[in-house]
């Protein structure tokens, strides 16, 4: 029985999880056909699908699997979150064939890395029933400059007589355009953890 497939997708990983919208009747959707900018998080799902079958003929993986997942972006400062990645690659590696569900997973280790002239994704899936993921962690001798993160958005920092934070506007922020949003003027998605303003809102369709 075969334990082992490796999947590696070129280009930039991007996720679906900011553009997934709900219908009127609360069901999440993606569209893959609206000509818009939206699209490409559907497509997306079928170019994985694609490669990860071309890669790995005529085999299924149906035990339970340890993941390897490393993510390489084109620019350390503007990504995805990773975390919000393997939602988008997972998806496309089920609807390969490769794997019949993506609960199989059971233990997952994400590597994030920088190339700038070949972004990709490399995933390696391997059953546990000849595998182990054994795995340390230790402190340094000499620690790093740390990497810091804000959690407040760039463009958000600097006040406009149009966009000053207040406790009031602070979450009201579009998940698109990342401008803050007036008198409630937006669209919720994602189950009410996106705010999409009406003006990207109605890009989309």
């Amino acid at each position: 029985m075969i334990t082992y497939a490796k999947v590696i997708v070129a280009g930039s990983p991007i996720t679906k999880s900011n553009f997934k919208l709900h219908n009127s009747n609360g069901r999440a959707i993606l569209p893959d056909s609206s000509g818009k900018y939206h699209d490409r998080y559907a497509i997306y799902e079928q170019e994985i699908a694609l490669i990860a079958r071309n890669q790995n003929p005529n085999i299924v993986l149906s035990e339970s699997l340890i993941a390897l997942l490393k993510v390489y972006y084109k620019s350390e400062k503007r990504h995805p979150d990773t975390i919000n990645i393997t939602k988008s690659i997972f998806d496309g590696i089920e609807k390969s064939g490769l794997i019949v569900n993506d609960a199989q997973i059971t233990k997952i280790i994400i590597e994030e890395y920088y190339d700038k002239e070949n972004p990709r994704f490399e995933l390696e899936l391997l059953g546990e029933s000849e595998y182990t993921l054994n795995y340390t962690i230790s402190k340094k001798d000499t620690c790093n400059q740390p990497k810091l993160y804000s959690s407040i958005k760039k463009n958000l920092l600097k006040p406009t007589k149009q966009n000053v934070l207040s406790p009031s506007n602070i979450n009201n922020v579009c998940s698109i355009c990342n401008t803050i949003i007036k008198n409630n003027d937006y669209k919720k998605a994602d189950g009410g953890k996106t705010l999409i303003c009406k003006k990207c809102f109605n890009k989309l369709f």
